[in-house]
C-alpha cells in the first residue's frame, strides 16, 4: 500500500505546493518587485506564457479519446452540470442569505465556483481509487474547454450585479485571443506534435508551474503593495478555510449521492466523485489575469481558490488512497 506521502506528492502536494507558499511570502516581503511598474516585465512574460500553456494543452488533446468518451454521456453530463451549475448555485444561495457581493473574498469564492474542473489531480486521484480513467480524462478535457466560455459568462452576471462595470464582450475577445485560439491551433497540430509533447511532459509541467508561480507572485505583490489584506484577521482566514473545507466536502457528498441515485458502477462513481468536486488552480490563475484586470484586487480574489485547491489535494488524496485500497481488498 503506497504511503499517504507518496499519494500527496502524485496529486500535487510536492515542491510546487511549497513554491506557491514561498511565492506569497516573497510577495509579502518584496511587493515592489512584483507589482505594476516593476522593472521586471511580469505582465508581458505571463501574457505570452499563458498562450503557450494553452497551445500545448491543445496539442495534448486526442481527437480519438474525445470521440470514444462520448458514449458515457450520463456520467459526463453529471460532472459538467456539477462543475458549472451546482457550484455557482450553492454560492449564490449562500450569498443571498449571508454574503456581501462587493467583498473581494466573496467575488473570489464565486470565481472559484465558476471555474472548470482540474485536470491532473482529478485524473491521478481517479486512477488511485480505481475509477474510470478514460472518463476522467474526457471530462477534464471537456471541462477546460467549456470553462473558456462559461466562466466569463458567470462572472459577467455576478460582477455586473455587484458593480455594474464588467465588459463581457471585451473579456471574451481577450480569452479567445489568449486562450481559445492557442488551444485550437494546438489541437489541429495533435497528429504532428502529440507524440513529441507527450515525451516532453516533465519540461512542459515545469514551464506551466513557473508561469503560475509568476502570476500568483504578481497578484499577491500588487495586493500587498496596496494593503488590500489589511483588516483581514487570522480569525477571518481560519473561518474562510473552514468554509472552503465544508464546501468541498458538501460537493463531494452531493456527487456521491447523485451517482448512487443514478445507479452508476463503482468506477463511474469514483470518477464523478473526484471530477465533479474539483476546481482548477491553473485555469483560475491564468484566466483571472484577464477576468480581473485590476492587479490589486486579483490577489485577494485568488485566496479562496488557493485554499480550496490545497484542501482538495489533501482531503482528496487521502480519500482516493482509502477507496483504492478498499476496492482492491474486495476483489
Amino acid at each position: 500500500m503506497r504511503s499517504i506521502k507518496t499519494t500527496l506528492a502524485k496529486a500535487g502536494i510536492n515542491t510546487f505546493f511549497f513554491l506557491l507558499v514561498l511565492s506569497i511570502l516573497l510577495a509579502y516581503l518584496f511587493p515592489e518587485i512584483g507589482s505594476t511598474g516593476s522593472w521586471i516585465p511580469l505582465d508581458g512574460i505571463t501574457y505570452y506564457g499563458v498562450a503557450i500553456i494553452f497551445f500545448f494543452y491543445g496539442v495534448k488533446i486526442s481527437p480519438g479519446a474525445l470521440k470514444a468518451g462520448l458514449a458515457n454521456w450520463k456520467l459526463h453530463l453529471l460532472v459538467q452540470v456539477s462543475t458549472f451549475l451546482f457550484f455557482p448555485a450553492v454560492i449564490l444561495t449562500l450569498l443571498a442569505i449571508w454574503g456581501n457581493e462587493q467583498s473581494p473574498l466573496w467575488i473570489g469564492t464565486f470565481y472559484l465556483a465558476a471555474l472548470p474542473s482540474t485536470v491532473s489531480s482529478s485524473v491521478v486521484m481517479v486512477s488511485i481509487a480505481k475509477g474510470n480513467l478514460p472518463a476522467a480524462i474526457f471530462n477534464a478535457s471537456v471541462s477546460s474547454i467549456l470553462g473558456i466560455f462559461i466562466t466569463p459568462i458567470w462572472m459577467s452576471l455576478y460582477l455586473t450585479g455587484a458593480d455594474g462595470d464588467y465588459q463581457l464582450t471585451d473579456t471574451i475577445y481577450k480569452l479567445i485571443v489568449q486562450v481559445l485560439i492557442p488551444v485550437l491551433v494546438g489541437f489541429s497540430l495533435h497528429r504532428y506534435l502529440g507524440e513529441w509533447v507527450a515525451a516532453q511532459q516533465k519540461w512542459l509541467k515545469n514551464f506551466d508551474q513557473s508561469i503560475i508561480l509568476l502570476i500568483v507572485f504578481s497578484a499577491f505583490a500588487n495586493s500587498f503593495a496596496e494593503k488590500m489584506f489589511e483588516g483581514q484577521s487570522l480569525q477571518a482566514l481560519v473561518v474562510l478555510s473552514a468554509l472552503m473545507l465544508l464546501f468541498f466536502l458538501a460537493m463531494m457528498g452531493l456527487m456521491y449521492g447523485l451517482s448512487r441515485l443514478m445507479s452508476f458502477s463503482y468506477a463511474d462513481r469514483v470518477t464523478v466523485l473526484f471530477c465533479g468536486s474539483k476546481k482548477s488552480l491553473v485555469q483560475g490563475a491564468v484566466m483571472g489575469k484577464i477576468l480581473f484586470p485590476d492587479p490589486v484586487v486579483f490577489g485577494v480574489v485568488l485566496l479562496p481558490l488557493m485554499i480550496y485547491h490545497t484542501q482538495q489535494l489533501i482531503v482528496g488524496s487521502a480519500l482516493a488512497e482509502r477507496l483504492g485500497a478498499r476496492h482492491q481488498s474486495h476483489k
